[in-house]
């Protein structure tokens, strides 16, 4: 993928990161791998900087020895880290089959060797999460809706926080189709397209909004959120409609 440069106090922190993790870890760090939107050069003031770290093993010394750097790099550039044995990347990536079919689209090698690189989760295990994901939004979604859509300076958070699961489920359902899209973004709005023509144009443009800016026109936010329930829905057809794959 393009390297797109990172702003340069996040660069600098996160570079600080991982060379403190390379020394916490020492022979046991067999890989750190930037995923996210920090990845695809698309970060945002309230984005986190996600990293994976891929470990030979863990003894709990060298855990302790990676608290302060995690800690600090938590507070200044809001890192979040997913600690992983190699010997466990293969039942992650078949148990949350759609984050790690995303992460090996879309990463950065900060250290180590790329062990994304040869690690696929099958199309069973990517259909059977897509499923997950497409019905767990929509129930939350649903409750978030009754309690928060009254007050409607919450709606642009609730908003917002519909993007990552409809777009992570979006780009996977046109890779299970055969099909690619440039971003996640990119393919929510093309399967929507395809399923309902402009029919939900305008909530997607709410929802790109309330990402950006957190603001949105008034009375928008809650229709718009109404409107991503049915394109879930359309979405969740659609991956039903599968061919079963092994």
């Amino acid at each position: 993928m393009d390297q797109d440069p990172l702003p340069p106090d996040v660069a600098r922190s996160l570079d600080l990161f991982v060379r403190e993790a390379q020394a916490a870890l020492g022979e046991d760090l067999v890989a750190a791998i930037l995923f996210g939107s920090a990845a695809e050069g698309r970060l945002r003031a309230t984005s986190d900087v996600n990293v994976m770290l891929v470990l030979a093993s863990l003894p709990p010394g060298r855990l302790d020895a990676l608290r302060e750097p995690l800690r600090l790099a938590h507070a200044t550039i809001r890192l979040e880290a997913m600690l992983v044995l190699e010997s466990e990347l293969a039942e992650a990536a078949e148990a949350f089959a759609v984050k790690f079919a995303d992460i090996a689209v879309r990463h950065r090698l900060l250290a180590g060797r790329d062990v994304m690189a040869a690690l696929k989760p099958t199309p069973a295990a990517m259909r059977h999460r897509l499923k997950q994901i497409l019905l767990n939004f929509i129930l939350r979604t649903r409750e978030r809706y009754a309690l928060q859509s009254l007050r409607e300076e919450q709606v642009p958070r609730l908003l917002a926080d519909c993007a990552a699961p409809l777009r992570a489920a979006a780009e996977i359902l046109m890779q299970l189709e055969g099909r690619a899209a440039a971003s996640p973004k990119e393919a929510l709005e093309t399967l929507a397209r395809e399923s309902g023509a402009d029919r939900w144009t305008q909530a997607l443009a709410h929802l790109s909004a309330a990402r950006e800016s957190a603001v949105l026109p008034s009375g928008a936010g809650a229709p718009a959120v109404l409107a991503l329930l049915d394109l879930a829905e359309a979405l969740r057809s659609r991956a039903n409609a599968l061919p079963e794959r092994p």
